[in-house]
């Protein structure tokens, strides 16, 4: 089977989806991304409270990854990340969002929206929204304190130092068709890179993917983060992040990323007043095979002035880990 004939399926959400997909849509592969929709903070909050609709920011953003980069598409593609900068009901507000509100409305139907809206970006693959659940994630923390909502995971107002011991949807979530679907036909799928309890672990939670994923004959990876999370995985090693996986997935993975380039100085110091650091390789497993390697971007992400939300300085390289991927899976 040539590479043009192989499915590839990326499960998670935000940056870190962004950056696999956007690597990944350069070989000759079908792509489908299976994205988390328990989001709460930022723009989310209003979509969610105003307009009624489930969080489309993750999904905005793989669609974006996704997305033509050439002639009109490649405007359109900047367009749908534009935040606005100004104006008191508009500030902080993602075009792309805005625009999947209205063609919602317009249409009748959330799902058709993000499907049209892959027609107009031109998409190079295939965007699943996880559920069409509207569920919220809770965390319950080795104190007993229980955080109700993404953003307050995200973002702690609590002690960030505390370890989470247990994470659920609430109320419980069903598995969209398409996203079971796309488990099953898969000759890959990665896990990652992405925040492991808000980004990862609610595709997981949703009612009817461990059990696909634990049935998939897939080669199974998981990329681990860079750094650490304060508020999510302070102090984890590389082997607390896979513990947790494998835990919530019920399936051991067949190969575990993790970078091996040093971080810049300059970028360690800002993490550092965060108290986050480098995720340390501690991983002697049998079950995966460790593939330690230089996937690092060596370029420092901004963000808009009206974006309220924190964001990763550094992020994983969309080529370098797209070329290790596309190892496994030949």
């Amino acid at each position: 089977m040539s590479a043009k004939n192989k499915n590839i399926v990326c499960i998670g959400g935000g940056t870190g989806t962004f950056v696999a997909l956007k690597g990944l849509k350069q070989y000759p592969c079908h792509l489908s991304a299976i994205v988390t929709m328990s989001d709460s903070g930022g723009s989310n909050r209003r979509i969610r409270d105003e307009f009624g609709l489930l969080p489309t920011s993750d999904i905005r953003q793989c669609l974006v990854a996704l997305s033509d980069e050439n002639g009109g598409a490649g405007l359109l593609r900047k367009l749908f990340m534009y935040r606005f900068e100004k104006g008191r009901g508009l500030r902080g507000m993602t075009f792309g969002n805005l625009f999947m509100a209205a063609l919602s409305d317009i249409l009748g139907s959330q799902e058709e929206a993000i499907r049209q809206t892959g027609r107009v970006l031109r998409i190079q693959g295939t965007v699943i929204p996880v559920s069409f659940t509207d569920t919220n994630l809770y965390a319950e923390y080795e104190n007993g304190h229980v955080a109700n909502e993404e953003h307050l995971i995200d973002e702690p107002v609590h002690d960030g130092t505390l370890k989470i011991t247990k994470v659920w949807l609430k109320p419980k979530a069903a598995a969209n068709p398409a996203a079971i679907a796309a488990i099953k036909l898969a000759d890959l799928i990665v896990l990652g890179p992405g925040d492991l309890y808000t980004s990862l672990l609610p595709n997981v939670l949703v009612y009817g993917i461990a059990g696909a994923l634990q049935k998939s004959k897939a080669k199974k990876v998981y990329c681990v983060n860079l750094m650490t999370k304060y508020g999510q995985t302070y102090n984890f090693s590389a082997s607390d992040h896979v513990a947790v996986v494998e835990t919530y997935t019920g399936t051991p993975f067949d190969y575990v990323i993790v970078n091996n380039a040093p971080i810049p100085a300059m970028a360690l110091t800002v993490y550092a007043k965060a108290h986050e650091q480098p995720v340390k390789n501690d991983l002697v497993s049998k079950k995966s095979r460790i593939i330690s390697t230089d996937v690092i971007s060596h370029r420092f992400t901004s963000k808009s002035k009206s974006d309220t939300l924190i964001r990763s300085l550094i992020r994983h390289d969309s080529n370098k880990l797209a070329r290790v991927l596309m190892e496994i899976l030949s």
